[in-house]
């Protein structure tokens, strides 16, 4: 009989393409992974690895079974929410990815929440950058993430991850009290606080100082929201703030519209497979109502 958690271990090597790094995904040890894969081996009667150098890659069989491996681990979490669904009490973990803002707005009051729906059910919670944690979902490493994509810069999709919006999100121009104007064309002299670059936001501000007519003085550079609304409270920076950061932000800066009131949208993914899981529903509608509560109503 095939052990899922070795199944798992073996897709994950397929996924990441080393031990050492199938460690790191899995929490493991790298001795414990070979061992994992070791012991796969002799349960599938077959290679599953051989060495080519100093790599080891899959054997056919081993590709053959890692592709297999999805499909049973996709039965298994059917088979679990088929479980959940029954039972009169919902318990157990739903290990939950979110990036920073959300886990700053939305995550405190969602989990009072789910507190209250599923008082038994613990949640697992992971700070990781929304990119990156739609991977790992979809790698079955978090059972759901928040992630967040802005106008005209689609985070990544994956084949077998469901999406479900959580709020359109406006994004305002944040200036310190002191500074003149309120609109992009008076921030082209000022420096500016952005995320690192590479990230979906950066992209999206200096796409939009550009529009506007001149190239960003980016002074500071951080993924802190909170670090950049103290800048601006400060005087010594402007920034783009979502309006989920609202409320961190109010009385220390001015905050005004932009053209067109462009909006990142927030929103779950999860695996198709674990559709039907009450567990991570009562997550999900917990989120949902966090986000429908602290919308700005103007």
């Amino acid at each position: 009989m095939l052990d899922a958690n070795q199944l798992r271990t073996l897709r994950e090597f397929a996924l990441r393409g080393t031990i050492s790094a199938t460690a790191d995904a899995l929490g493991y040890t790298a001795s414990a992974v070979s061992q994992q894969l070791a012991a796969l081996e002799r349960s599938a009667g077959a290679s599953l690895t051989r060495r080519v150098g100093r790599r080891l890659v899959l054997t056919p069989a081993g590709v053959s079974l890692a592709a297999s491996a999805d499909e049973v681990l996709a039965a298994l979490e059917r088979a679990q929410s088929a479980v959940r669904g029954v039972t009169a009490n919902i318990s157990g973990t739903v290990r939950l990815a979110v990036f920073q803002s959300a886990a700053l707005s939305l995550l405190p009051l969602a989990l009072r929440y789910v507190r209250r729906a599923a008082p038994e059910l613990r949640v697992q919670v992971t700070q990781s950058e929304p990119a990156q944690a739609l991977e790992d979902t979809w790698a079955r490493e978090f059972d759901l993430v928040v992630a967040e994509e802005y106008p005209h810069h689609s985070a990544p999709h994956y084949s077998g991850l469901v999406r479900d919006t959580l709020v359109a999100d406006d994004i305002r121009l944040a200036t310190p009290l002191a500074h003149a104007g309120t609109s992009m064309r008076s921030c082209a002299q000022v420096p500016w606080v952005m995320e690192p670059r590479g990230t979906a936001s950066r992209h999206f501000a200096e796409q939009l100082c550009r529009v506007t007519g001149f190239e960003p003085d980016v002074r500071f550079e951080t993924a802190d929201l909170q670090a950049h609304i103290a800048l601006v409270s400060a005087g010594e920076a402007v920034a783009l703030v979502p309006d989920l950061m609202r409320a961190d932000a109010e009385g220390g800066l001015a905050l005004h519209p932009l053209p067109q009131s462009p909006a990142r949208t927030v929103f779950t993914a999860m695996r198709e497979s674990s559709l039907a899981d009450p567990a991570i529903r009562v997550v999900i509608s917990s989120l949902k109502d966090a986000a429908a509560s602290l919308r700005p109503s103007s």
